[in-house]
């Protein structure tokens, strides 16, 4: 069920707002969904990062309202939060059919470094943070979503940096990665995997 939020935290259901339970209309904050993704494997420190009281107090200050959690294959299980006292509501589940859906609703995506994550969301167009996993060795990915950050179409992060990148991330600079553009695909994998350009 869809939830409103008024400027001064107070959550009411569409029918209790439309019945006047909510602040004025111009008060009211739509609901603004973070969603982090970590794909099939492991990726507890990411999970830890935005588990952190200080990185959700900000995403809130940002006037972000839910962090919906998908946690592949990891151990760590995040807190829960039904965000009654005007916290931020934070939900989690291991697994998704299509975890498209949830990057659809999205307002911000946090993902992990894997190619098919970030693709999708770029073609979504939605504002994308990528998170490298340090723990891999031999890690490609991160040189592709560095790439990527470059270009200003992401920002890139580690867990240990994620709290500063949100806390100074400015969404507006972000560019647009072109829609539907095989060549442009097909140039920046040549550049990653160090084939000679055309």
């Amino acid at each position: 069920m869809d939830i409103i939020v008024d400027k001064k935290g107070k959550r009411v259901s569409p029918d209790q707002f439309s019945q006047g339970m909510g602040e004025a209309h111009g008060d009211v904050l739509a609901k603004k969904t973070v969603f982090v993704t970590v794909g099939t494997t492991c990726f507890d420190a990411l999970v830890q990062a935005v588990d952190s009281q200080l990185l959700k107090a900000e995403l809130l200050r940002r006037g972000y309202t839910n962090l919906l959690i998908q946690l592949g294959r990891g151990s760590y299980i995040p807190s829960k939060s039904a965000g009654e006292d005007g916290s931020l509501t934070v939900d989690y589940f291991s697994f998704s059919p299509s975890i498209a859906d949830h990057m659809r609703s999205a307002s911000l995506v946090i993902s992990h470094a894997g190619s098919g994550s970030i693709f999708e969301t770029l073609r979504l167009g939605k504002p994308l943070i990528v998170v490298v996993n340090t723990a891999l060795m031999d890690n490609h990915q991160s040189e592709l979503a560095e790439e990527l950050a470059e270009r200003k179409h992401l920002l890139c992060a580690y867990p240990d940096t994620l709290y500063e990148t949100i806390q100074n991330m400015d969404l507006d600079t972000l560019v647009p990665y072109p829609p539907s553009n095989p060549m442009a695909v097909a140039k920046l994998m040549n550049k990653f995997f160090g084939f000679p350009e055309d």
